[in-house]
């Protein structure tokens, strides 16, 4: 089987206007093993890679509501609760409709240390925000208190801004390149995998940092050679000129020519950009294909007629 590499958002389980209830994460988690099933019929072993954005955000209001009575964990704890939880959600779910349409192939979650650099400059300039908002005294007691980095966020209140380093190698890709091999549907480096350095003495650390779901998406592609990184949106094509009357949605480009129109600015960093980015380095790593487009799309036709394509330059 062809291998499809698949990377979607925590919002694939939080959707927009949802407060991420058990049931309504258990009822999106379905329609995500709809879509992973529907490439499994079409001849592709899919290797899945979630965000988990929502999920660390309440975990972290959990902890601030509770942080007199119970201690609160670090950032690499909060990512490997949600990403436990949101692996055995999907894992289930992803069984069961296997089961449902009669197929044979086994599903397995890797709970997935990502390794970065400890002195990476993201480090040094923390751009990530994460969790609730504060108000102005309790955001300045935090930074007193634990050193946070706290930012004003558009009058809505103040949030903790934490680093995104830049994603090294993947502490247990051994173990998912066996699981592939032998046929299993996996699930990998959730939330971008669980941030970690390696100390002078070869030991893995716990680091409070997030890692970016696409970037290490790109990584674990290369690794396990898929045929294919699929990256799930909110929008069926890229376009140009989005939202103008310009707007020209595009069926494929070459990873030259995305690289062109991300200079000029056609993707912006807090919507698209980083998809595209991630997309133009698997590319230029050797990877084969790229397809952008949403999961309803993926439900209702074929992987080869849907989507955006980014591929190499002939």
């Amino acid at each position: 089987m062809k291998k499809a590499l698949i990377a979607f958002g925590g919002n694939a389980l939080v959707k927009a206007g949802e407060i991420g209830l058990q049931k309504q994460q258990l009822d999106n988690a379905k329609e995500a093993a709809e879509m992973v099933v529907r490439l499994l019929e079409q001849g592709y072993l899919p290797i899945i890679v979630h965000g988990n954005g929502p999920q660390v955000g309440n975990v972290l209001i959990q902890q601030e509501e509770a942080a007199n009575r119970v201690p609160p964990y670090t950032m690499d704890i909060c990512v490997a609760q949600t990403v436990g939880s949101m692996g055995y959600m999907l894992q289930r779910s992803i069984e069961n409709m296997i089961r449902f349409k009669g197929l044979s192939q086994k599903v397995s979650t890797v709970l997935s240390e990502v390794v970065v650099d400890a002195e990476d400059p993201g480090f040094h300039d923390p751009t990530k925000p994460v969790g609730p908002f504060y108000e102005n005294f309790r955001a300045h007691q935090l930074e007193s208190e634990k050193g946070w980095v706290m930012k004003e966020d558009s009058g809505r209140g103040w949030r903790r801004q934490v680093p995104s380093p830049q994603p090294l190698r993947i502490a247990q890709i051994d173990a998912i390149r066996s699981l592939v091999d032998a046929g299993f549907v996996v699930l990998a480096c959730g939330g971008g995998g669980i941030p970690v350095y390696e100390d002078p003495n070869g030991y893995l650390i716990g680091i409070e940092a997030v890692v970016d779901k696409d970037r290490t998406s790109a990584m674990l592609g290369h690794e396990l050679e898929a045929e294919v990184f699929i990256v799930l949106t909110g929008v069926e094509k890229v376009a140009l000129d989005f939202g103008k009357p310009t707007q020209r949605d595009l069926d494929r480009m070459t990873v030259s020519e995305a690289a062109r129109y991300l200079e000029e600015g056609q993707f912006p960093p807090g919507s698209m950009g980083p998809k595209i980015q991630s997309s133009i380095e698997y590319i230029r790593g050797g990877g084969r294909e790229v397809l952008i487009t949403t999961a309803e799309c993926l439900l209702r036709g074929q992987v080869e007629n849907v989507g955006t394509r980014i591929v190499p330059d002939p």
